[in-house]
């Protein structure tokens, strides 16, 4: 298959995501009742909307990434970037506690905290499509990093109910 083949099928995959989850919205709402509540509905609809995107997109994500597994310097750069983003996972979380007045850096700390467990499925995906063994353990790596993140999180704040640190 040409590159040019590849780029359009990945393109393709992109552009039948929202096109799908809009579908699939418009049958979800053509079979509720309607509440009374409109405003309410279609933010929930938007959320399914986005979520179910999100969802389909994650096939083109996974085709590209594939086609991708020849070109070295894409995983060396991949494999770089998702050790900086891990690497913010625990400062925010000791940031976050330690910040008492609501202002951008708490709001950002807490963002990238409620996002450790997303990160933690996706860096786990793009270590399984790796090629190579040394990209595979850094993702690994960056994976239980994002997962201890989370476990830390979810204990602070579900389970004591106060920030361990």
């Amino acid at each position: 298959m040409t590159r040019l083949r590849k780029t359009a099928l990945v393109l393709a995959g992109y552009a039948i995501a929202p096109a799908a989850a809009f579908l699939l919205v418009g049958i979800a709402a053509l079979l509720e009742p309607a509440a009374g509540q409109g405003g309410m509905q279609a933010f929930g609809d938007l959320l399914l909307f986005l979520g179910l995107t999100g969802l389909f997109a994650l096939i083109p994500t996974a085709l590209a990434l594939w086609f991708l597994r020849p070109v070295t310097w894409f995983w060396t750069l991949l494999t770089i970037a998702c050790a900086l983003l891990a690497a913010t996972g625990p400062a925010a979380a000791l940031l976050f506690p330690r910040l008492h007045e609501p202002a951008l850096p708490q709001f950002l700390a807490l963002v990238r905290l409620l996002g450790a467990p997303l990160l933690a499925l996706a860096f786990l995906a793009v270590a399984l499509i790796a090629p190579a063994r040394r990209p595979r353990r850094v993702l690994l790596a960056a994976t239980a990093l994002e997962a201890a993140v989370s476990a830390y999180a979810f204990v602070s704040l579900l389970i004591v109910g106060r920030w361990l640190l």
